[in-house]
């Protein structure tokens, strides 16, 4: 499918945002958005949706849209605030702090997904928008980067998980370093397979140090 580059004629005339966000799925770790402004004299190729390219394109696209984008920026949702108010409202928190966050007020956003954050922005949200929307394929791009370089920090800061490989997600490996060595800090406790390893006591707290720890990681990536 081919991204569209061009604008409707009543956006041509507006700064166009594309914003989407990575980290709805996983068992642990940050929820991570971005927003990015295309500049239209500074194409990029080979932009498309995250998944559907390889990680070495992922990088080379992420320094890409870092240099040429007119403005980018990065919102996220703490792994507290996705236990306190659930991964859906996490998730357009962290979409609406990437949007307040550009250097260059958009006026117009188009958001990956069903649902658009309560914001003071005019938008709409797309269905697999990061697959037709050449901005919100950039968001994702930076988005998904930003996060998978940040889990590979947490993995040196909870080794055993193996977080450098599966980002966090549900896999066979993550699931099985759970029973082994139970939940570390970063961990989603609102999480199914989180929680049912938890005694309900210990399942309603969230430890104190979890963000000093990500803090600390999320300095290296930078």
């Amino acid at each position: 499918m081919q991204l569209s580059l061009s604008m409707p004629l009543e956006l041509q005339d507006e700064l166009v945002a594309g914003v989407d966000e990575v980290g709805r799925g996983p068992l642990a770790g940050e929820v991570v958005a971005a927003a990015v402004i295309l500049d239209p004299a500074r194409p990029i190729d080979g932009l498309n949706d995250s998944k559907k390219l390889t990680a070495r394109q992922r990088e080379r696209l992420h320094d890409e849209i870092l240099d040429k984008a007119l403005c980018h920026a990065l919102g996220r949702a703490s792994v507290m605030e996705i236990d306190s108010i659930n991964i859906l409202q996490a998730s357009l928190l962290a979409m609406s702090r990437a949007a307040e966050a550009l250097a260059h007020a958009p006026g117009f956003i188009y958001v990956d997904g069903l649902h658009c954050p309560r914001w003071r922005f005019r938008s709409a949200a797309l269905v697999n928008g990061d697959a037709r929307m050449a901005c919100i394929a950039a968001a994702s791009i930076v988005a998904k980067v930003t996060r998978d370089r940040e889990m590979m920090a947490l993995d040196a800061v909870y080794p055993g998980y193996g977080f450098a490989s599966h980002k966090g997600y549900p896999t066979s490996v993550h699931l099985q370093a759970l029973q082994s060595l139970g939940p570390c800090d970063i961990h989603r406790r609102s999480f199914k397979p989180v929680q049912a390893l938890l005694a309900p006591e210990v399942s309603s707290a969230v430890s104190s140090a979890v963000s000093s720890k990500v803090s600390r990681a999320v300095e290296t990536c930078q």
